[in-house]
Parts: structure tokens; C-alpha cells; sequence
């Protein structure tokens, strides 16, 4: 087994542990472990909420997930010798859930959760439909997930991290808060919010001196989006043996990595749309020296993806165009032609007895596939959505005969505002 550089004890909160993370980013933010390219090494990882979605039958908790505090990254973690213009290399080596017999009532031991949050508390993909909070929790077996939330599916997920990247520059840092702010003085008063600016309230900065706390604070970025140096990309096929180039901002690149998914479909259209769990990461680094330049990568990353993906070779898949559910015509909108796609396959699904919410929590959390299938047809962008047939328990496909009325079981636990 790796070398463990950065350990966690699960019966403890985040900010109590032995090594503290961050949940902000910026250059300044102190690394917490040294290593040097060429090793190998593991990483704990707690779950974005550091165990605020418990395994129940309510919602309440979704509704009131403390959105300011995220994501509980592990890290910073400096590479010897990396330098501004250098490519770090990551290899994914492995990675899975918290063991079970870990102590604590944590996700990641033996199960973990999906969430459809309220419009008032972060949204999601397909918030005007679904305003309202709902929490799937799935159950593991070895690779595999099941709900007692989504009955009648069993899948193997893709496990993977959902955020990972290097610390950005000062002047890069600059360019997020001026380009976002300038994003949210459109419509300030936007809910859900166009973007999530600096946040003293729940800023985690590992190490960082008290002195500099609240400048740094003030002027550090949020961890939601993803951004030139990768960060919460939630790219599902950044599984076991992907590896990835990082461009370099900052002398030892320091790498943080957190926000474990168990599985997630392309879009993690719920927001917190992955199956959430808290586990461990084993990886490798090595560094391409001026690899920016060399290679013209510029700042965002690149990965070459792992080959461990679910064999699934059958697919039912929905299309949708640009065009609004009230008949408005988009000019190639490829972000409206998902979401029709989408909501055509929890119409479809909920034919067989699911309710939306269920079918929505799925799409989210399943290893469905998500392609930009026709952006210069104009007006209309025509997106897809594959979902693997042989996760379901019944025939899914379309037949003479209708569809198979299943029992959609106690569905998934909802609560409003």
C-alpha cells in the first residue's frame, strides 16, 4: 500500500483532524505534506459535507446543507521542484469508500447519498422542475450501488474524485473574482446565485496564520466550479489509471484533492448528483519541466482516462433540441438541448411507476452518458442521453406489450422550504 501523507480519523470533524484541509482556494494557503515526483502515495478524503447528509429517510438535511462550508479538501500537497509553467502529472491509482471498519456513521462506510437541492439552497441542473430538496441513499457492494430510495437498479459505479487541482497564482486568482463578480452584477439578486463570490463565514485554510486569516479569506475563491487549474470538474471518467496534467501556478504546484464520488452520469445533473462518500485516493506525481509551453496546454487540464469503466454495452438513449418546454426556439443552445434531453428520460422512466424525483436522483447518480450529438444544425443543438439497459431489473425498452409497472418502493424522501 502507498505511503499514507494525509490521514484522516473519521470519528473527528474535519478542522479537528491532525492535518487540517481547506475548503477555499488561494496561493498562500500553507501545504500540509511534501513529496517528490516520482512517489506514490494515499490520501484520505472526507465526503464535501464532512458528514452533514446523514443515512435516514429525510430530506431536512439536504434542505439545509451548509453550502458556505464546501468542499473539505485534502491538502495543499507540494511537489518538490514544481515551478509556475510546469505540467504536474497525476496518476490515479486507486481510490474507494472509507473501510468499514472504520468507526463513525460516515458516508463512504458502506454506503453513500444523492441529493436534489432546493432552488434556495444551490439548485441544480434542472432547478425550475425540481425546486424542492430530495436525498437518495445507495447502498454498496463491492462496485456496485443500490437505493432502497430507487428501487429495481443495481449498477457498477465509476468511482472517481470529483475535485482535484493545483493552487492558483495571485494574478490568476485576480482574473476568477473580477470575471465572477462582474457575472453576478448582472442579476445580483439571482436565485439560485450566478456565481459564489469570496466568503469570510466557514472559510477553512489549513495552516494559515491567524494574522493573515481574514485577508486571505476575503480574497480566496470558492471550490463549486471548475476552473483553469481543473479544481470541481466532476468528470466521471477520472477514475483508476487516468492520468492527469495539471498546469502550475505556484513554486510546489500543491495539489489538493476531495469530493469522492462512488459513481455520477456525465452532468451530475442533480448538483450534488454523484453518489457522495468520504474514502481514500492513491496517486502518483512526476513533473514536465516549461510542459505549459512545450505542449500548449495553457491553463486548463488534460487527462488521458482510465480503461476501468463499466462494460455496458447496451443503451436506450433520449435526444433533445433547443427549444423551451413553453416553445421557444434557441439558437443552438446545447445547455437547453441537455436539460430536454434529460427531462425526456424522466418522463420516459416515470411511465414504469417512478416518481420524477426518483428518476431524476438516478440520472444523476447512474454511469449514464451525456454527448453534445449536433451543434451546427442551426437553430436547433441536439444533446443525448445514453442510459445503460442492464441496470434496470425489468425491460426498460419500448414494446409492444407497454411498459412493466414496477413498485417505485417508499421513493425518495422529500422536504420543501
Amino acid at each position: 500500500m502507498p505511503e499514507l501523507v494525509f490521514p484522516l480519523d473519521s470519528t473527528k470533524p474535519f478542522t479537528e483532524q491532525v492535518l487540517v484541509g481547506h475548503n477555499r482556494w488561494h496561493p498562500e494557503i500553507p501545504a500540509q505534506v511534501h513529496v517528490k515526483p516520482g512517489d506514490e502515495f494515499r490520501v484520505h478524503c472526507r465526503e464535501w459535507f464532512d458528514g452533514a447528509i446523514r443515512n435516514d429517510d429525510s430530506a431536512d438535511d439536504i434542505r439545509d446543507a451548509p453550502l458556505d462550508a464546501v468542499h473539505r479538501l485534502s491538502g495543499p500537497i507540494a511537489v518538490e521542484g514544481a515551478k509556475p509553467g510546469d505540467l504536474l502529472v497525476v496518476d490515479i491509482l486507486d481510490l474507494g469508500p472509507i473501510p468499514q471498519e472504520d468507526s463513525g456513521p460516515l458516508a463512504g462506510q458502506g454506503w453513500g447519498y444523492t441529493g436534489i437541492f432546493p432552488t434556495k439552497n444551490g439548485g441544480g441542473f434542472l432547478t425550475e422542475q425540481f425546486p424542492d430538496a430530495y436525498k437518495a441513499v445507495w447502498d454498496f457492494s463491492g462496485q456496485r450501488a443500490t437505493s432502497r430510495h430507487v428501487p429495481h437498479v443495481s449498477f457498477t459505479g465509476i468511482t472517481h474524485p470529483g475535485l482535484m487541482g493545483t493552487a492558483p497564482s495571485a494574478e490568476l486568482l485576480g482574473r476568477w473574482n473580477t470575471r465572477e463578480a462582474a457575472l453576478i452584477a448582472t442579476d445580483p439578486e439571482r436565485v439560485p446565485p450566478l456565481a459564489l463570490p469570496p466568503l469570510r463565514k466557514d472559510a477553512i485554510l489549513g495552516s494559515l496564520a491567524e494574522a493573515e486569516y481574514d485577508r486571505v479569506a476575503s480574497e480566496a475563491a470558492r471550490t463549486a466550479p471548475p476552473r483553469e487549474n481543473g479544481g470541481n470538474q466532476d468528470i466521471k471518467n477520472l477514475t483508476r489509471g487516468t492520468r492527469v496534467f495539471y498546469p502550475v501556478f505556484v513554486d510546489g504546484a500543491n495539489l489538493s484533492v476531495g469530493d469522492l464520488h462512488f459513481s455520477q452520469g456525465d452532468g451530475e445533473i442533480t448538483f450534488c448528483g454523484a453518489i457522495e462518500m468520504g474514502g481514500f485516493i492513491d496517486l502518483r506525481v512526476d513533473l514536465i519541466k516549461d510542459g505549459m509551453s512545450t505542449y500548449g496546454v495553457g491553463e486548463n487540464a488534460i487527462f488521458m482516462p482510465g480503461n476501468t469503466d463499466p462494460q455496458y454495452s447496451e443503451f436506450l438513449a433520449f435526444s433533445g433540441t433547443s427549444v423551451t418546454l413553453e416553445g421557444e426556439q434557441r439558437y443552438l443552445d446545447s445547455h437547453l438541448a441537455y436539460q430536454r434531453a434529460c427531462l425526456h428520460a424522466i418522463d420516459y422512466l416515470t411511465a414504469f411507476g417512478y416518481s420524477p424525483e426518483q428518476a431524476y436522483l438516478l440520472l444523476g447518480a447512474a454511469p449514464i452518458e451525456g454527448r453534445l450529438s449536433g451543434v451546427v444544425d442551426i437553430p436547433n443543438a441536439c444533446a443525448t442521453v445514453y442510459l445503460p439497459t442492464a441496470m434496470f431489473e425489468f425491460d426498460v425498452r419500448p414494446g409492444p406489450g407497454g411498459p412493466t409497472r414496477i413498485d417505485p418502493g417508499q421513493g425518495a424522501p422529500h422536504s420543501a422550504f
